[in-house]
């Protein structure tokens, strides 16, 4: 089905199986575990010489139909769904990666991203080097004998970086290493991280898979060779994707392509509207020309995508934080949320949310300044959106 249908189609028929009722929309399976016809089928299902249900931990039907849908839109050979994003990165390093290893990540990464690898992980064992996303020097610079695993976000949360994936694969690939590619705010619908040289592919399908703000999720793909150890650690750890959410996941994924068209065209909108505003010292969005990575992005990406980030300027005695919390609480409609990938725009201030947890000389050091904003663009009208930020446009 992969090769034989557009994006567009695979997001509405992937991984639809009905079972004997011939339900036209996917079913959800909420029970926990699946009965055996004797004891021998029990004993070859738990052994894998047999396919099929077991327990719902680590085999559901409805979950199974996500992730097959997932891998289709993103070219992957298996998914592996998680109960979260944060739980899908750690799925990923704890099935790859081992105690002594070393792995190189962007420091321009979610801020809970930064604390997973800088202090939980380390925790227990595996050390981390943080680069800059952009400069394939340091990136090779950073890389040990025990180096498994290169990490980034592209484009980066909150001032959208951009790093060139096939570059940053064939640098890995050199030495060995595996590239892990966070596709959070492009979705396959707007960027295919494995089509341009990544292994992985790290997803929270809380936000633009779902996109009306309702459930958590996560996801994992690559090769089933990669998978298998990933897949092993879900079993055993229970970092598992419930099936209602997988069901809503599901629906989620038949408007995707469409939903991200808006959200881009609007992005879009917004960002232009907001360069010419007086109160504005800069915006990041990937679709400007005036973006550092703007022909690279357009590159690897079909558009700019929906999150826009700018710093605001003080005015007077005011600081930075000031200046920047006065514009977001003037705000009427746009939600004040750090979540993203609604149907509704949200408004932040990463940090003192997103990124309060990094230290500020390191958040200082990724870009993320006092005086930055990120809005996530929803599905309003850009007009509504302008009116609702039009404290930028007072002299």
């Amino acid at each position: 089905m992969t090769k034989k249908y557009h994006q567009d189609t695979l997001s509405v028929r992937a991984g639809n199986a009905p079972t004997e009722l011939g339900e036209n929309s996917e079913a959800i399976f909420l029970n926990s575990s699946f009965r055996f016809e004797s004891a021998a089928q029990a004993a070859a299902r738990f052994s894998g010489g047999e396919p099929g249900n077991i327990y719902s931990r680590f085999t559901n039907p409805t979950v199974t139909a996500f992730q097959d849908k997932l891998a289709a839109l993103e070219g992957a050979e298996q998914c592996v769904a998680t109960a979260s994003g944060m739980s899908a990165i750690l799925a990923c390093v704890m099935g790859l990666c081992a105690s002594g290893d070393h792995v190189v990540a962007s420091q321009s990464i979610f801020g809970t991203s930064v604390q997973l690898f800088t202090n939980i992980l380390k925790r227990w064992g595996l050390e981390v080097t943080l680069v800059s996303l952009t400069d394939p020097d340091a990136w090779h610079a950073a890389i040990t004998p025990k180096t498994k695993l290169f990490f980034v976000e592209t484009p980066s949360n909150p001032l959208t970086e951009v790093c060139d994936i096939q570059l940053l694969a064939d640098l890995a690939h050199q030495s060995g290493i595996h590239l892990v590619v966070d596709n959070c705010f492009c979705t396959p619908a707007i960027q295919r991280p494995l089509a341009l040289g990544a292994d992985i592919i790290i997803h929270s399908a809380t936000k633009y898979i779902d996109g009306q703000g309702r459930c958590l999720g996560g996801a994992v793909l690559g090769s089933k060779a990669l998978m298998e150890p990933v897949y092993g650690f879900l079993r055993t750890a229970g970092v598992t994707m419930s099936a209602f959410n997988a069901w809503v996941f599901l629906k989620g994924l038949e408007t995707l392509p469409i939903r991200m068209e808006a959200h881009s065209r609007k992005a879009t909108a917004l960002a232009t509207w907001l360069e010419s505003q007086p109160q504005v010292a800069r915006v990041f969005y990937p679709g400007l020309a005036s973006h550092p990575q703007h022909a690279l992005a357009m590159r690897q990406q079909n558009s700019g995508g929906g999150i826009v980030s700018f710093e605001v300027k003080t005015t007077g005695s005011q600081t930075e934080q000031e200046a920047a919390w006065a514009l977001i609480d003037a705000t009427r409609m746009i939600s004040i949320t750090a979540n993203l990938g609604d149907a509704k725009s949200t408004i932040t201030h990463p940090a003192t949310t997103t990124h309060s947890r990094v230290t500020k000389e390191a958040r200082l050091a990724s870009g993320v300044k006092d005086s930055l904003i990120r809005i996530a663009v929803g599905l309003e009208h850009e007009d509504d959106l302008k009116a609702d930020l039009a404290m930028l446009s007072r002299q």
